[in-house]
């Protein structure tokens, strides 16, 4: 695996572009978010999301939510009403992921059952800038040990999955909780898991 040191409000291009290639060629990396390290590939490399399940140890079942880098692009990948994009507006970018109805545009691996997706937009300049130059939104799952638990540790992370993963982005240790799961499919939003960030502004 490679491994790189980048700076968190200012990454060095050249790394990204280095992970960036790495996506292309339908690789997968590891990079830091707003909340806690993630494992990433390009949504529409089904190979490489392929490769995510295996690493993860999970079921091909369960749905992975991706990230794309500016908040003007959301109606390309999902179906946003006029309240979603107000609530939305608000919280981005920051720690939350916005479960929404899917767009044609995502593959359906990505959908739940219920034609939905769920989206990131994340308040990390590194997160942001490998979706930007990537040009296609990324894959965004915690990394976590085969016990399930969130690894916040880089150097931890590179012993864990040096053989598994094609690249590392680090940024230091990231002491986060995973984002707040906000559904805003429906007519009323419903949080589905609580993490990090506020979500005062629900509780009426």
């Amino acid at each position: 695996m490679e491994f790189y040191e980048l700076h968190p409000v200012t990454p060095q291009l050249r790394y990204i572009n280095k992970a960036i290639e790495v996506m292309r060629e339908g690789g997968v990396i590891i990079y830091p978010t707003d909340t806690v390290y993630g494992f990433g590939c390009d949504i529409f490399n089904r190979d490489a999301l392929e490769r995510i399940y295996t690493i993860k140890n999970e079921s091909t079942t369960k749905l992975f939510s991706f990230i794309i880098s500016d908040f003007k692009d959301i109606a390309t990948y999902a179906k946003v009403s006029d309240y979603a994009y107000k609530t939305m507006k608000k919280l981005t970018p920051g720690p939350y992921t916005f479960v929404l109805p899917a767009a044609k545009e995502v593959p359906k691996k990505l959908w739940t059952k219920r034609k939905t997706v769920g989206i990131r937009i994340p308040n990390h300049n590194i997160a942001l800038t490998l979706a930007k130059e990537l040009g296609n939104p990324i894959i965004s799952t915690s990394v976590t040990n085969r016990k399930g638990d969130v690894l916040f540790n880089p150097e931890e992370i590179r012993v864990v999955f040096n053989t598994q993963v094609d690249l590392m982005l680090a940024s230091g240790a990231l002491e986060g909780t995973p984002s707040t799961i906000i559904d805003l499919s429906g007519d009323t939003p419903e949080i589905i898991r609580e993490g990090a960030g506020d979500i005062s502004m629900f509780m009426v």
